[in-house]
Order: C-alpha cells, then structure tokens, then sequence
C-alpha cells in the first residue's frame, strides 16, 4: 500500500505536474500575445493611425493660422507705432493706446497658445508610432509630408 501511495506521488510529480505548469505558461504566453495584438491594432490600425495623421493636419493648420494671426497683430501694432513715432505713450490718444494694449495683449495670448500645441505637436512628433508622417509613408490620399516641427517659444 505504501508502495502504490510512493507510485502516486511519483506520477503527480513527474506527469501530472510539469502539465498543469506547461498549460499555465502556455496560457499567459497566449495572453501575452492576445494583448500584444490588441494594443497593436489599437495603436497602429488603419483608423487609429488616420485619426492621428488627421489630428497632425488639424494642428499644423491651426499653428499656421496662430502665426498668420501673430502676424496681422503686430502689423497693427507696427502701424500705430509707426504713427506715433518719436512720441512718448502717455502722449497718444487715449482710442489708440487702449488699442494697442488690446493688441499686445492679443499678441501674447496667441503666442502662448501656439507654443502650446506647438511643443505638443512636436513632441508628438518624435514618438515612434508616428512614422507615417516621414515622407515615403502618408496615408493613401495625402500628397505631401506633414512639417516635422514648428519652431516652439515664441516670444512677443
């Protein structure tokens, strides 16, 4: 009798054993690999890398409008300068100098955020599964690359 508990023993140590473990690594190896393609069509899937190539157009259309914007506001700016030159501030009609501070004000809020989406767009820019930006690698339909970054930090 003890001989057969000793044989019993000896098959769950040798048999039944190493096939309960072979099954459990087998089945965190196939979890493993289920999550690894999972994460993978998430990330890089034909509509996950359209909704991100579509959201580097959006934001690099909006930075250029931002710059187009910076743009006319200091336009405006130079012109009342220009029509005040030589002549100290406090000196300007009082319309004129509201304005002014209206547009440098303006100036500062659209360079800030241009800096913002900017550093986002380029750090966004830099990360691995972004490749189909480089050129050789746009989506069916685009013609043309994406920038590869705007010029961050502007300063008034």
């Amino acid at each position: 009798m003890n001989d057969d508990r000793n044989a019993v023993i000896k098959i769950l140590f040798t048999v039944v054993l190493p096939i309960c473990l072979a099954i459990s690594v087998l089945g965190w190896v196939l979890s493993a690999a289920n999550e690894t393609a999972s994460v993978a069509q998430a990330e890089l899937g034909p509509r996950a890398l359209l909704d991100k190539y579509s959201w580097f157009k959006e934001a690099a259309a909006q930075c250029e409008a931002k710059l187009a914007s910076i743009k006319v506001l200091r336009s405006r700016k130079d012109q009342l300068d220009t029509m005040y030159k030589g002549m100290p501030r406090q000196s300007w009609v009082r319309q004129d100098l509201e304005q002014y501070n209206l547009w440098s004000s303006e100036v500062a809020g659209v360079t800030a955020s241009y800096n913002d989406l900017a550093a986002t767009y380029n750090a966004k820019m830099v990360e691995v599964h972004w490749k189909f930006t480089n050129r050789g690698d746009l989506p069916a339909g685009a013609s043309e690359p994406l920038p590869r970054e705007f010029k961050p930090y502007m300063e008034q």
